[in-house]
This record gives structure tokens, sequence and C-alpha cells, in this order.
């Protein structure tokens, strides 16, 4: 008898166990929704969340927010979001637009408030130059800002931010989540700055697809051209063409690169024509997918870098 009540006890220790096991698991609040605009931000959200957020994209990988058509789902989706978050300087004031018809009531997040920004410009005739952006005629701010791992650290720090404020329940863990990518950040700036300052400055120069990299460019002493501007769409003159040719045989620049959201048949006939090597693949304003060299944005600016590092060093 004394054994059957032992074991009736046991069993309803047990019991009590599991059942505030459960209730513990179950009164666990679900993840935040959060949608961003295009995949580097995506990548930087999850971050920073880590396993607190439930990121959607919309513009995926190796996609060009340039030429997204947003679809009515998209509308729905971010209106049952918590926090959206974007870009801003221009590159995505599709998402507002798309937020506020979808009914979306919270918080946008602009990521790149408080950026140093370049601004866009018209140039002389050779093409598109990033250090054209200190001259002629100012438009409006370029839009990249995440191609400096500098500025990108402050993309962290507001997302973190932003997501705190929206969720205070797991503020601490998303500002210690933003401290730590931060550190990472801070040390592959590091590493590029030092390697590419090791080479000779008239190797410093290349010819990419549109004008993406000219925060890449004034962070790590690049110089790039291209045959179009700040928006994939632009369709280059003739002229801006034979120029920017001209100006790779004069210049002897070692190398044309193409991105992965970009057509690559303009710049092979720029290779062609003026007998400059292809140098690789740039990842401008998407990540590659899963199995790609750019699954994330740390996994991106390192195969930028060592891209460009491969084809600019001097032959032994």
């Amino acid at each position: 008898m004394k054994t059957h009540r032992l074991t009736l006890c046991r069993f309803a220790a047990a019991l009590g166990l599991f059942t505030l096991s459960s209730t513990t698991t179950l009164a666990q609040p679900p993840a935040l929704e959060v949608t961003t605009s295009f995949s580097i931000l995506g990548d930087l959200v999850r971050q920073v969340g880590g396993d607190k957020v439930n990121v959607r994209t919309l513009v995926g990988t190796d996609e060009d927010a340039h030429a997204f058509q947003p679809r009515p789902s998209d509308a729905r989706a971010i209106g049952a979001s918590a926090l959206v978050v974007v870009n801003g300087l221009g590159f995505d004031d599709w998402m507002t637009r798309l937020a506020r018809s979808g009914g979306f009531k919270g918080q946008i997040v602009v990521a790149s408030a408080g950026i140093n920004t370049l601004a866009m410009v018209d140039g002389d005739d050779h093409g598109h130059d990033s250090h054209a952006y200190q001259h002629g005629h100012a438009h409006a701010a370029d839009p990249h800002a995440w191609q400096d791992l500098g500025n990108a650290q402050r993309y962290v720090a507001n997302i973190a931010a932003a997501l705190a404020l929206t969720d205070p329940t797991h503020a601490d863990t998303y500002r210690a989540n933003a401290e730590r990518y931060n550190g990472e950040l801070k040390a592959l700036d590091s590493e590029i700055r030092a390697a590419f300052a090791a080479l000779p400055s008239e190797r410093r120069k290349v010819v990419s697809s549109h004008d993406a990299f000219a925060y890449f460019g004034q962070a790590y002493g690049i110089r790039f051209l291209s045959p179009v501007g700040v928006s994939n769409n632009a369709e280059p003159t003739a002229k801006d063409v034979a120029s920017l040719i001209r100006q790779l045989k004069t210049e002897e620049i070692p190398a044309v690169f193409i991105e992965n959201v970009v057509e690559p048949r303009l710049i092979e006939r720029i290779r062609s024509e003026s007998g400059t090597r292809v140098g690789g693949t740039l990842y401008s304003d998407a990540l590659s997918a899963a199995g790609g060299p750019a699954p994330d944005y740390l996994s991106m600016m390192r195969s930028n870098f060592k891209t460009l590092h491969e084809a600019l060093r001097p032959a032994p």
C-alpha cells in the first residue's frame, strides 16, 4: 500500500513538472514579425533579433530592388507586421507607400538614419565616377550606404533601438546581439582598410556595372567608374560607353566587374572593346542565395573585398 501511495506521489510530482514546463513554453511570446525591403536589411535584422524575430523580406536574394514590383499580398503582409525596416535615402520609397496602403500603423524604421551621406551628382562625360561625387551638381543622397562597414554599424544600432522599443521585454538581448555583431563588423572593416592601403594607388581603380560602390570607394580608397548611375534601369549613352572605354585604356584600369543584380552584357562589351579583364562578380544591392559566396552581409562584404583585392594586387 505504501508503495502504491509512493508511486502515485511520484506520478503527481512528474505531472506537475510537465504541466509547469508546458505552461512556461506556452507562455513564451511569439517571435516579433518584422518586414524589410531587401535581403541585406533582412540579414541585419536577423543578426540583431536572433530567434526573437521572424523576418520577411520582400526583395529576395540576387534580386534588384530598383526593379521590384510589389504585389497586393506584400501590402497585406506588411500590414500584419509589428515593425517595418527600410533603407531610406530614396532607395525603397515604394516600401513606405506599400506599408501605408496595407494598413500598417506601426513604426517604420529608416535604417540609414544618421549616416553621413554622399551626394549623387552629374559627372563629366566619362561615365559615372565615384570620385565625381565630390564635384559637379548635387542631386540627392546616394542610397548605397551599407557598402561601408562603418555605416553598417549605424544601421545595426538603429535596428537594435527600434526592436528594443517595439519589444522591450527582449531589449537587453537586442542590445547584446548588436554589440557582438558590431564587433565583427569593426574587425572586418580594419582588415579591409589595411589590405587596400598596402596596394599601390595606381592599382586601386575599377569599373562596376552601376554606381553602387561610392561608399566602399570612399571608405577603402578604391576609385569606381561605371557606365550608368545609381539605378540599374538607367541606359548609358553610346558617348558615355565610348568615353569609359577610352579611359580604361588611358589609365590602364586593372579590371572590370559584373554585379549579381545587373545584366552582364554591357560590362562584357566594355571588357571586349577595352581589352580589360573581368575581375569577378560583386554583390551590390542583394545577397546571394544560401549556397553562394554572399548569403549574409558579412560574407557579402568579405566576398567583395577578396574579389577586388585579388584582381587589383600586382602580379607576383
